[in-house]
Formats: structure tokens, sequence, C-alpha cells
């Protein structure tokens, strides 16, 4: 066996193999006979697979599946259309982590950091009254806001973990920045046994979901960390792994656009854990608005969504025309606010909701064939949030020529990548996105040439924001980024550093390696918007600091990296080398693009 063990895991290092060998010495110390009954004498019965108020298709459909009965399912049961319901994930307790975060209220400053990273939801906050408190559990904690927004109201701030829904991946503790002064390793989150409790905390998880949310469209300014903690996600509870990094990023386009938004989504990662059976993560909020979600192939990801914008636009612009045709009918002052809505914000979002559903109300019972045609398309003058996307097998390889096409487009189309820079989902494949000197599936030697730089390609266009984001370095700069990419009329392509398994790391510190890729160069931050231009500024804006740190830093602690070193340390040193020139080359030519622009002449 452990000789097996060492021409398995040897590349990786000799911790690695010694930790295996400790796995299995344990294990045969620990051997021992186990009796059992001829029979079952236990009183103890298995609980349902769901609770029994999860929806009726949950009982009947979903359950079966998550206890492993899905054979006995008739076809009979299958949505005939193809479509599934929506936030069914929230239904599948799996209990899998045997620690959780417990919060402590007297330390915490609200920041919202934890809540942001989380990468499956299961740690929420909200602001409420105090006479929405009344019923609340004994154990269920609570604390006075300190929101500037929220000053002298009374308001009452409380963070809740959902325990059952928790992976233990512990980043939401690894970011905390609230220590007690007189005992530092006591933050305002800290690991804790679950079981002695996990009732209390069901108890209060069910308790805090009554909660009101704080609306959004109530001139709070959803564009900070400690704001946005407090819009409901709506992707929860996903089958990614604990500690991911590409699911804090779905959360945050949840929070901010999800109650309108068309996702197309690429096969890989994202695919699986975003729509994979039995549950689906995605959701939708108390008056059932939710990400329209769908999965397409990995060549034509772009062209998918691409044609969801296309047909979005078709029926607004149909939409518009009728409300044009039948004015007198809807009444004239209704039919102009319609046709004239500012919609740039929330608020105005909201107001135009408000007004599509009047005119609802008033051709309701019509019987008039360019009236029903209306009322099909009437949700589409409420402005919808297009989103692409993938992973960077997807971007950078197979579908980087539909995503070429689509940015050509000048469609208002918006594109996350994120980009583990390996083919993570199919077993850890190099692709264009891979960095010089990690070692990866065809490329066990260390990939020799540089990382494709897919933001600055994207740039040449000209019409195409970009930005290059890492949420563990500068977590504002991601909710900036996304925003301005949202609010851009027309292409925009977020490129996401995501850490993964594949890299090799603790996934507990995978925020802390965010970081140091930015702090070494490797992934500056930036952002090109080309609105800029017509303020007679320069649109692209570099947000990172020269590197400031050995790119052997960063990278040294990547085991992508590392067991080159242990096959081959003479290629280890000289791709090493060669990557380090690389990031200070290309940190360079971002200096200058950053420095170096002038303002379009006109030439008479």
């Amino acid at each position: 066996i452990k000789e097996a063990i060492r021409k398995t895991y040897g590349k990786r290092g000799e911790v690695i193999v010694r930790k295996n060998f400790a796995a299995v010495d344990a294990a045969l110390e620990h051997l021992h006979e186990v009796t059992y009954p001829e029979r079952v004498t236990s009183t103890h019965t298995m609980p349902p697979p769901v609770p029994p108020e999860a929806p009726q298709f949950v009982q009947q459909v979903t359950a079966f599946m998550i206890a492993e009965q899905g054979d006995q399912l008739p076809v009979s049961a299958m949505p005939v259309d193809g479509t599934w319901p929506s936030g069914t994930a929230q239904w599948e307790k799996r209990n899998i982590s045997l620690d959780v975060p417990v919060w402590e209220p007297d330390i915490c400053i609200q920041c919202g950091k934890c809540v942001l990273v989380c990468p499956h939801a299961v740690i929420r906050s909200k602001v409420v009254d105090p006479a929405d408190l009344k019923d609340a559990p004994p154990t269920f904690k609570y604390v006075d806001a300190r929101f500037r927004e929220f000053k002298g109201q009374g308001k009452q701030y409380t963070l809740q973990v959902s325990v059952e829904d928790c992976t233990g991946c512990t980043l939401c503790v690894e970011v905390c920045p609230a220590k007690d002064k007189t005992q530092p390793s006591r933050k305002a989150l800290n690991m804790a046994p679950k079981l002695p409790i996990l009732e209390q905390e069901r108890e209060n998880w069910r308790f805090f979901l009554t909660l009101p949310e704080v609306p959004r469209h109530n001139g709070i300014k959803f564009d900070t960390v400690r704001n946005v903690q407090l819009l409901q996600p709506l992707f929860e509870f996903s089958g990614a792994c604990a500690g991911c990094g590409e699911t804090p990023y779905l959360k945050l386009l949840s929070q901010l656009f999800g109650d309108r938004a068309y996702i197309a989504n690429a096969t890989g990662c994202s695919s699986i854990y975003g729509g994979n059976l039995p549950t689906t993560p995605w959701t939708f909020n108390k008056e059932g608005r939710g990400p329209a979600w769908s999965n397409s192939l990995f060549e034509d990801n772009a062209e998918f969504g691409l044609g969801m914008r296309l047909t979005i636009d078709k029926q607004g612009e149909y939409a518009r025309e009728l409300v044009r045709q039948l004015r007198e009918l809807i009444g004239p002052d209704l039919a102009d606010a319609i046709l004239t809505a500012d919609q740039r914000n929330e608020a105005g979002i909201e107001a135009q909701r408000e007004r599509v559903a009047l005119l609802k109300q008033r051709l309701a019972g019509i019987d008039h064939p360019r009236v029903r045609d209306l009322l099909a398309v009437a949700d589409m003058l409420v402005r919808k949030s297009v989103w692409i996307v993938g992973g960077d097998g997807w971007a950078y390889d197979i579908g980087y020529g539909g995503l070429d096409h689509v940015l050509a487009s000048n469609r208002n189309v918006n594109i996350l990548v994120l980009d583990t820079e390996v083919y993570s989902n199919t077993g850890g494949q190099a692709s264009k996105a891979t960095p010089l000197a990690a070692v990866a599936k065809f490329a066990m030697g260390g990939k020799t040439t540089p990382k494709k730089d897919l933001g600055l390609m994207a740039m040449t266009y000209g019409n195409v924001y970009v930005a290059q984001v890492a949420m563990g370095a500068n977590d504002a700069h991601t909710v900036r980024a996304f925003l301005e990419a949202e609010s851009y009329d027309g292409p925009s392509l977020i490129i996401a550093y995501s850490h993964c398994i594949a890299h090799g790391i603790d996934m507990a510190k995978g925020m802390e390696q965010q970081k140091l890729a930015v702090e070494s160069g490797y992934w500056p931050l930036f952002r090109f918007d080309p609105r800029r231009k017509a303020e007679g500024k320069n649109p692209f804006q570099l947000d990172s600091k020269a590197p400031r740190i050995p790119l052997r830093e960063y990278m040294e602690r990547e085991a992508r990296f590392r067991m080159l070193r242990q096959t081959n340390p003479e290629a280890f040193e000289r791709l090493m080398e060669a990557a380090q020139n690389a990031v200070l080359e290309r940190w360079r030519l971002y200096e200058r693009l950053a420095q170096v622009w002038e303002p379009e002449k006109v030439i008479a």
C-alpha cells in the first residue's frame, strides 16, 4: 500500500506522502471486530429526505432522488416541458460539517465580509425593527445596528448561520477582521462543534427566514460590501466544494441582479453545482422573482446567452409597440410613463414593475388579440439583466470563438468568467488560462507558455467594459466592477480569480491566496470602462499596486507549482524565472496603458 502511495503522491511532496502513511497506520491500529445481531432490533428510524413543509414537487419527486430511489419514479413524474422548479436546494439538509461558525455579537463590526465570501450562502444578515424580534427564540442573537443609513432608527442587526447547510470551510472565520482585544484568538466568528447547538440553531434559522428583507428600493445604496450583505442571495446551498472560489461571485450576482436576471451557463463546475439533480441552488424571493437559468454546451454558451438578449430585446420592442398602439385603452398617462421610465437604478425598476402591474390590471379580461399579445410580453417592459457564465475552459478555449463573436455584437450582455485556470470539472486539464510553470494534465512537465490575456484582448475592441477582479484581494473593487459592468449598455466582461481545490491549496486559505496573487503582480486588478472616454478620462484604470512580493511566494503555496520542483527541480527554476519575468513585463504594459492616454481629437 505504501509503495502505491509513494508512486501516486510522491510528486506532491514528502509531507503529503507522510500524511497518507499516517492514515494507513492509524487504520491498521484501530481495526477491531464488530459484532452485530442476527436481526434488526433498533427502534430508531431514518428521518424523511425532506421536511414535511417542502412543496409538493419536492415531496413527490426530489425526495426520491435525495433518498437514492430515483429509479422508482415513473416518467410521468418528470416535468413535461423540461423545466424544473427553482429553489429546491433549501430542502436538502446535508449536515456534512462537524464544526460550524458561531457569531459573537459583542465583537462584530457588521462589515459583511463573512456574508460576502461564504460559498454556500449559509451566513446571512438582516437589519430589522425591534418589534420583529418579539417572538425570537431564546438563543437568537442580535445587537444594535451600526449602519449609517439606519442611524437613530433603533434598528437591530442579526447574523445567522444555517448550520445544516454549512460545509465547514472556515473561509468566513479566515476573513473576519474583528478580534477580541483581550483574547486575540477569539473573533466575531469562531468554529465550534455543531451537534451541541444543532437544534437551537435550526430553530434560529427558521425564525431568521421569517424576518423581513430590507427593501431594495428604499434609498439605501447597495454599492458597498457592508450594504450588500443585507440583500437576499438567490443562489444558495449548492453542491460545490467546501471553500469554493467560484460560488461567492455567483451569489453576489444573484444578490445584486437576481430578481431580473437571465443566466446562460456553460457546461463545467458552475453548471454541475448550478443545475444538478436532485436539487437546484438558484432560487427566488417572496415575490416569486429569481434568476431564469439554463445550461448550454461548452462550445456555444456565449451564443446561447446572446440569443436570450436578442429575444428579450425583441419582446421588449414588441411590448412598447403595443403600448403605443393601445395608449388610449391603457390610459395616456400610464402608457407614457411606461415608455419613458428611467430604470437605471432599483427605485426606477421597482416603479416600472408597479406600472406594469397596473397595466395588467387595466387590460385583464379584455378579449382582443393585441391585448393578449401585450399581456404575454408585458414583463419585458421591466429592465432585464443577461449574464453569460462559465469557466476558463469555456471562455479561453472551447467557447472562445463564440465569446469573441458576442463581444463584437455590441449587445447589452454581461459575461462572467470564473477563472480557475484549469479544467476543474473534468479532472484538471490545462487550459489557455493555465499559468506558466503550473503542472496540469497535458502539462505534466510544467506549462511552458504564458496565460492568455483575455482581458487585454477584449479591451482592443474599445467598446467593451472589462474588469479583472479577485474578491479575496479587494472585495469592494469586486462589488464596484459588478455594478459598473451591469450598468454599461453594451458588452461587459468580468474575469474573476477563483481559487480551486485543483490548485492544491488549503481551501480555508483561498481568499488569502487570492490576495497573494494580486500582491505578486500575477493577477492585476483593473477596469476598462469605455464611458470614461466621453468624460475625457482614460478608460483603463489599474486598481492594484505594483508587485510587492516575489511571484515565488505566491506560487510555492500551491501544489500545482510545487510538484514540478519535486519531479524536475531544474525545469522548476527555469520556468519560475520565466514566469516572474512574464509577470513584470505584463505589469509594465498595464502601467503604460494606465498612464499614457490622450482624449480623441476630432479632425476637421
